[in-house]
């Protein structure tokens, strides 16, 4: 069995209380932001896949070379109308930059709760004033959980993978852990 935490006093019990919420809503961050930047870097993939053979597909289509060969410069037109039609239907390039663009609000907001929990709450001797800040950044991460695209349960585990092996910490503070 282990010994009893001694009781804290509200006041302090309140100052551990906001620190812990910061440091969730720090967590959530670095998990939501990692697994946006994965999901831009697929969706940006897509983008290569899908819209270098369809140039490709629509440039060896129109040369003289095939004109020898219609069928294959109509089988080369048909996949390269195929693979625009899906660039066009599944905006991978917005999709890329939407994720991009997440996960920089997360970091954003990370960064912020980083700060407000090492050193404006230190130093913040108000705990109305800090409670108020706390609910400001959890209501922030709300705010971009419910607006941000939808990223895969991969991007999401390739995250969680890359947050164990240490990608998301700062040499800094690999030493404070």
């Amino acid at each position: 069995m282990s010994a009893k935490s001694p009781a804290l006093e509200p006041e302090a019990q309140l100052f551990v209380n906001v620190r812990t919420e910061v440091l969730r809503v720090e967590e959530d961050c670095i998990h939501s932001s990692k697994s946006h930047f994965n999901a831009a870097e697929r969706w940006s993939t897509y983008i290569f896949f899908l819209g270098v053979p369809s140039i490709v597909l629509s440039v060896l289509a129109g040369t003289a070379f095939l004109r020898d060969y219609p069928g294959l410069a109509g089988l080369m037109s048909g996949i390269a109308a195929v693979l625009t039609a899906l660039i066009t239907f599944l905006k991978p390039a917005e999709r890329a930059a939407a994720h991009k663009a997440a996960g920089d609000q997360y970091l954003r907001l990370r960064n912020e709760c980083r700060v407000f929990r090492e050193i404006k709450l230190s130093h913040n001797q108000n705990m109305t004033a800090a409670i108020t800040s706390m609910g400001e950044l959890t209501a922030r991460r709300d705010d971009l959980n419910q607006n941000s695209p939808q990223f895969s349960d991969q991007d999401r585990r390739l995250a969680r993978k890359g947050i164990e092996e240490g990608e998301a910490t700062h040499i800094v503070d690999k030493g404070n852990k």
